[in-house]
C-alpha cells in the first residue's frame, strides 16, 4: 500500500487556523428568549466556588466532528479532575477529586452508554493504585471494578469495557526477578504487569495474565537509572503495559518500555507475535518504526492504530498517530497513514481516537494539547488544556443529573445578579430566572441563553429566586430549590 504523508503546522498559520478566541456554544436559543447574558469567566464559579478548572483555549481551522471533549487534567500535585468540555473549552461537567482521574470516556455497558474512568493514587514510577468507575447518564455510580489478588490494584493506564460485560484492567505488582541480562542484580526488584479480565457485575476474574511469565526482561529498551536500578527501594519497570484491547480470541497489548505490541492468546497466555521492539516478528515498512508508544487499538478493518510518542535521545521532534496494515501471514507491517502537525511532542502518556465521521483526535498526554485532524491529515481543531491529561477523547454524550440545578445571587447597585449552573447537564439551552416575595409567588424576571458552565442575569431585587433550566424548544428540564436572597452572599444547595 502506498504511503501518503501529510504534515500541517498548528502554530504559525500553516493551516490557516482562525484566531485564538474561545468558541461560542452552538446551542439554539429557545423561542422568546432574551439576548444572551455575558459569559462568565472561567472559575471559580459563584454557584460552585469549589470548582477550579484549568484555563483552556481553543482554535479551529475547519469543522470538527460533533461531540464533547473528555479529559483528566493533572494539577501541580498528583491530583487530576474529571472534566467534560465543549469546543470552546468551557466545562460541561466536572468531578473534583482529591485523587487522580484518568481515561475519562464514554463506553457501552449492558447496551447503554456510560461514563467510565479510573480514580486512585498516582504512584511514583508512572503507575497507579485505584479502581475503575462506571457512571450512568445521570452520573450515578452503577459499578466499581477492583483488581483481584493480594497486593493488586487497578492501574491508571487502562479501564476498557468489553461487549462481554467484562473490564480489562492492568496492575503493577512489585516482584523479584533475575536482572543480570540487563546489568541488574540477580534478585532484583521489578514491576510485573498483570492483565485481568473481570466480570463487572460479579467481580469474577476470567483471565489473569503475567507479563514476566511470557516476556523476557532482556526485551526492555528502558535503561537502568539511579532511582530505578532494581535494588531495594528502587524498582525497575521493564515492560510497562499501557493499553489492552480485545482482539478476537486474543488480546492486543502495548508495552511502552519494550516499544512493542504483543498479541496474546486468551486461552494459553502465550505471545502469538511481537510487533516492533528488539524482538519483533514483523518486517517493518517505511515509516513504521515507533518507540515508547501508547494506546494500540485494533480497527474493524483489521488495521492497528497507536500513538507513537517517538521520543529520541535528544527528546525532540514531533509525535504522531499512525495506522498500520499488519499482514500476519507474511509477517509484514506497513504504514497506511500518519497524523502529525510536525511540531507537537508528547513526551509520555497520550492516545489516538478515530472518530465516527473519520476525523482523528490525538491527545498529546504530557503536552497539554488535543488536536483533531481530518482523514487527510488537515488540522481542524486544537484545544490547549492548560495541564497534561493522560488521554483525551471526543464523544457524543447526553446526560441529565439527578441533582437539581443551583442558583446563587449577588447584590448589585441596580438590584441583584443571579447565577445558575447544572453540573453535567448536556441539553440546557437557556435559563429562566424566577423571582418574587416568596416561593409561592414567583414570576419571570429574565430568560437568557446558556453562556457557559455558569450563566448569569441582572434582575430587580427580590426576596426569593429560582433558576429553571430550559431545552432548545423552551421546555423545562429541571429547576433549582428556592433561594432566599436576603443573605449578602447566597446560593441554593
Amino acid at each position: 500500500m502506498r504511503l501518503t504523508r501529510r504534515r500541517f503546522l498548528v502554530l504559525g498559520g500553516a493551516v490557516g487556523l482562525t484566531g485564538g478566541a474561545a468558541l461560542v456554544s452552538g446551542t439554539a436559543r429557545p423561542r422568546g428568549a432574551e439576548a444572551p447574558a455575558a459569559a462568565s469567566t472561567t472559575g471559580p464559579y459563584v454557584t460552585m466556588p469549589e470548582l477550579r478548572p484549568p484555563r483552556m483555549s481553543a482554535r479551529r481551522g475547519g469543522v470538527p466532528e460533533d461531540g464533547l471533549l473528555f479529559v483528566g487534567p493533572f494539577h501541580g500535585t498528583a491530583q487530576a479532575d474529571g472534566l467534560i468540555v465543549d469546543d470552546a473549552g468551557e466545562p460541561v461537567w466536572m468531578r473534583p477529586s482529591g485523587r487522580t482521574i484518568t481515561d475519562l470516556r464514554v463506553q457501552t455497558f449492558e447496551g447503554r452508554p456510560v461514563l467510565t474512568f479510573w480514580e486512585g493514587e498516582r504512584r511514583t514510577g508512572g503507575y497507579g493504585w485505584g479502581n475503575g468507575i462506571v457512571l450512568d447518564s445521570a452520573y450515578r455510580q452503577i459499578a466499581e471494578v477492583r483488581a483481584v489478588g493480594e497486593g493488586l490494584h487497578v492501574d491508571l493506564h487502562e479501564f476498557r469495557l468489553t461487549d462481554r460485560g467484562t473490564a480489562l484492567i492492568i496492575a503493577y505488582p512489585l516482584v523479584r526477578a533475575d536482572m543480570r541480562a540487563i546489568g541488574g542484580p540477580r534478585d532484583g526488584h521489578v514491576f510485573d504487569n498483570r492483565v485481568q479480565e473481570i466480570d463487572v457485575r460479579t467481580g469474577e476474574v476470567l483471565l489473569d495474565w503475567s507479563a514476566l511469565d511470557h516476556i523476557d526482561i532482556a526485551e526492555t529498551v528502558s535503561p537502568l537509572a539511579d532511582n530505578a536500578d532494581g535494588t531495594d527501594g528502587k524498582p525497575f519497570d521493564p515492560v510497562h503495559v499501557n493499553s489492552v484491547e480485545p482482539d478476537g480470541d486474543a488480546l492486543l497489548l502495548s508495552a511502552r518500555n519494550t516499544s512493542t505490541l504483543y498479541r496474546i492468546d486468551r486461552r494459553t497466555g502465550k505471545v502469538r507475535w511481537r510487533l516492533g521492539g528488539t524482538h519483533g516478528d514483523f518486517a517493518l515498512g517505511d515509516g513504521v518504526k515507533f518507540k515508547w508508544q501508547h494506546d494500540a487499538r485494533r480497527r474493524a478493518d483489521g488495521t492497528i492504530t497507536l500513538f507513537d510518542n517517538a521520543i529520541t535521545e535528544a527528546e525532540s521532534g514531533s509525535s504522531r498517530g499512525i495506522v498500520l496494515k499488519v499482514d500476519e501471514r507474511e509477517k509484514r507491517a506497513d504504514l497506511v497513514w500518519e497524523y502529525t502537525d510536525g511540531v507537537t511532542f508528547g513526551h509520555y502518556m497520550a492516545n489516538m481516537q478515530i472518530l465516527p465521521g473519520g476525523n482523528v483526535l490525538l491527545g498529546y498526554g504530557s503536552t497539554a494539547s488535543v488536536i483533531e485532524y481530518t482523514p487527510a491529515g488537515e488540522v481542524v481543531y486544537e484545544l490547549k488544556t492548560g495541564q497534561s491529561s493522560y488521554r483525551a477523547y471526543r464523544h457524543t454524550w447526553s446526560a441529565r443529573p439527578t441533582d437539581p440545578p443551583l442558583v446563587a445571587s449577588r447584590p448589585t447597585s441596580a438590584g441583584m445578579r443571579l447565577y445558575a449552573s447544572w453540573n453535567g447537564a448536556t441539553d440546557v439551552a437557556a435559563w429562566r430566572f424566577l423571582t418574587g416575595p416568596s416561593a409561592s409567588r414567583l414570576s419571570t424576571a429574565a430568560t437568557v441563553r446558556r453562556s457557559g458552565f455558569e450563566t448569569s442575569a441582572q434582575v430587580k431585587r427580590a426576596a426569593t429566586a429560582v433558576a429553571v433550566a430550559l431545552d432548545g424548544s423552551g421546555a423545562e428540564l429541571s429547576r433549582s430549590a428556592p433561594l432566599n436572597t436576603s443573605n449578602r452572599s447566597s446560593a441554593s444547595v
